[in-house]
């Protein structure tokens, strides 16, 4: 099969689809690999890396979709990217299509099958292509948090930490999946004090004993979050349904109530957010204000530690990919019932139900 890996081009996405490793396990199974020259470049991998793999590189992402069969990306296919797909492409990445009725539409239109990162299962039906980005991302929402509560940054000028004498930061973190726990994690770790809202009972006894009640768990209501809120100095949103719109269980009128100059990370944004004042900003221009709360909305906050992120991700993709090329589509996701509930968009038709519902439009029955 031919396997096209194109540079990422979303703002400021340094990661890359697959490793060299990644490609030389490919290329050693018979199949051939095309590479967009310079696609590696931002993780720390020259193009004579992928050349070693064995694999072919190719000057513009125009040739690499023109020759490929599979498609694999990190991120969603950008509008310059959407003309590129074509109807016996089968796209393998990070979707989120209930965010934007934009990209599902042309989807839709192109005629492609595509696979999301987010939604493909394992056997525990657990998503291990979206866990260890959201292990990343939870890490480094608290990182972004403190950075942007500098006073130089726009924020109130407080140490997380605090010193002795001086309280430390309170980070309120809504959500106890992998996010809201990687968060919590990082959060502890600087001396914060930490408070996790979720309505997952067992995930919040299981924080309270791994953290021997070095922080508070509460269960998520509208009045315990605007409570908390109004204390915060740093907001984590970790909130997650798979693939389907997050909700919004921040409103504009508990913004108007929280602190001058307390942070918001809403790390949901990539499913649309989980208050009402967010909205999509971009590693060039992360932050805006609403009634002097600062919000950081970038949906793609891995791409800032991409060697990292990219071997993470290949570690998690690779035995996925190797099924699709090795079986085909359509034997892969009938002995893979895990890759199955990742298709999103079947030649040219949703899949989705998720999806569907966001946007109000009609969802066909995966029949293979």
């Amino acid at each position: 099969m031919m396997i096209g890996v194109p540079k990422e081009i979303k703002d400021h996405e340094f990661r890359v689809a697959l490793t060299p490793h990644g490609a030389k396990e490919l290329c050693g199974r018979g199949h051939r690999v095309l590479v967009q020259e310079g696609a590696g470049e931002g993780s720390g991998f020259e193009d004579q890396a992928y050349r070693h793999s064995g694999a072919v590189l190719l000057p513009t992402a125009q040739q690499v979709f023109g020759e490929s069969q599979l498609i694999v990306k990190v991120k969603e296919p950008q509008p310059e990217e959407w003309g590129l797909l074509r109807s016996d492409h089968v796209l393998f990445a990070y979707l989120h299509l209930a965010a934007s009725k934009a990209l599902t539409e042309n989807l839709l239109k192109s005629g492609c099958t595509a696979i999301a990162y987010e939604t493909t299962e394992d056997s525990q039906g657990q998503f291990p292509l979206l866990r260890p980005m959201s292990e990343i991302a939870g890490r480094m929402s608290v990182q972004i948090g403190a950075h942007f509560l500098e006073k130089l940054q726009g924020g109130s000028g407080t140490l997380l930490g605090g010193v002795p004498g001086v309280a430390s930061g309170d980070v309120v973190v809504l959500g106890s999946g992998v996010v809201g726990t990687e968060a919590v994690k990082i959060a502890v770790g600087m001396g914060a004090k930490v408070t996790v809202l979720s309505l997952d009972l067992c995930q919040l006894r299981s924080l309270d004993v791994s953290y021997e009640n070095r922080i508070s768990t509460v269960v998520s209501s509208q009045s315990t979050i605007q409570e908390h809120l109004t204390q915060a100095d740093l907001v984590i949103g970790a909130v997650y349904l798979p693939a389907a719109r997050t909700p919004r269980i921040i409103t504009r009128e508990m913004v108007s109530d929280m602190k001058p100059g307390s942070v918001i990370i809403d790390v949901s944004v990539d499913q649309g957010g989980c208050a009402e004042t967010t909205r999509q900003t971009t590693h060039t221009d992360p932050v805006y204000l609403v009634d002097k709360v600062l919000h950081y909305g970038v949906s793609n906050i891995p791409g800032i530690v991409p060697r990292t992120a990219t071997y993470a991700l290949t570690n998690a993709t690779l035995p996925f990919i190797v099924q699709l090329v090795e079986n085909g589509l359509q034997e892969a996701v009938l002995v893979n019932p895990g890759l199955r509930r990742g298709v999103s968009v079947y030649e040219g038709q949703l899949i989705c139900q998720a999806v569907g519902e966001a946007h109000g439009l009609a969802v066909k029955i995966l029949d293979l």
